[in-house]
C-alpha cells in the first residue's frame, strides 16, 4: 500500500506533495464516467457545441437520453460525466438564471452564470462531509455586450472563457487539434464555427 493512499480518505486533506486525491479522482471520473467527447467552438458571432449520443440500454427510449441542456432560451449547455451529477448541476443553473432574471429584470449573462455555478462547485471542495459533482460544464451563449462566448467549468470550481475547448475522454486528443486551428477561429462564419467542432470531433473518435 503506497504512502499516498492514506491522504485519499476525505477531499479536505492534503498529501505532503500538496495534492488532493479526491479532487483527482473526481476529474477522471467526468472525464471518463460517459464515455462521452464534447466539443465547443467559438466563431466570430456564433458558438456551437457538438458531442455524441450514446443509448447505454437498448430497452431505454432513445430521445430521454441526452448531454446538451437548455439553460435559458440565450444559455446552452454540454455536461460531461456523472449523467445524474450533470442534471444536478444543471437544475441548479436553472434555478441561479431565473433567480438572476428576477432580482435583476434581465437575463442572466453567460460570464455570470458560469462564475455563480464555478462558485458553487468550489464550495464542495472545502468540507468533508461534501462530494465534489463529477460533471464539467461547457457553457455557451451570445452575450449583447461580449458576443459569442464558450466558457468551461469544472468540478474543482475552475471557470475559463476559452475560444475553443473540450471535455471528455478524448479532451487532449480534440485539444490539440483545435490549438492547430485556433488563429482562423476569430473569422468563423455560423457554418465554418459548426463544421470546425463536428470535424474536430469526428478527426478524435
Amino acid at each position: 500500500m503506497s504512502r499516498d493512499s492514506n491522504y485519499d480518505h476525505h477531499i479536505s486533506i492534503f498529501s505532503p506533495q500538496g495534492r488532493l486525491y479526491q479532487m483527482e479522482y473526481a476529474f477522471k471520473a467526468a472525464n471518463t464516467a460517459s464515455g462521452l467527447t464534447g466539443v465547443a467552438v467559438r466563431g466570430k458571432d456564433s458558438c456551437v457545441v457538438v458531442t455524441q449520443k450514446k443509448i447505454p440500454d437498448r430497452l431505454m427510449d432513445p430521445t430521454s437520453v441526452t448531454h446538451l441542456f437548455n439553460i435559458t432560451p440565450k444559455i446552452g449547455c454540454l455536461a460531461t460525466g456523472l449523467l445524474a451529477d450533470c442534471k444536478a448541476q444543471v437544475q441548479r443553473a436553472r434555478y441561479e438564471a431565473a433567480d438572476y432574471a428576477f432580482k435583476y429584470g434581465y437575463a442572466i449573462p453567460v460570464h455570470v452564470l458560469a462564475r455563480r455555478i464555478a462558485d458553487l462547485a468550489q464550495v464542495n471542495t472545502q468540507s468533508a462531509s461534501m462530494r465534489p459533482l463529477a460533471s464539467v460544464l461547457l457553457l455557451i451563449g451570445v452575450d449583447d455586450e461580449k458576443g459569442p462566448q464558450v466558457f468551461k467549468v469544472d468540478c474543482a470550481g475552475h471557470y475559463l472563457p476559452f475560444f475553443a475547448t473540450a471535455s471528455g475522454i478524448k479532451e487532449q486528443e480534440a485539444v490539440n487539434y483545435l490549438e492547430k486551428k485556433v488563429t482562423d477561429m476569430k473569422e468563423y462564419s455560423q457554418d465554418d464555427t459548426i463544421r470546425a467542432a463536428i470535424m474536430c470531433l469526428g478527426s478524435v473518435l
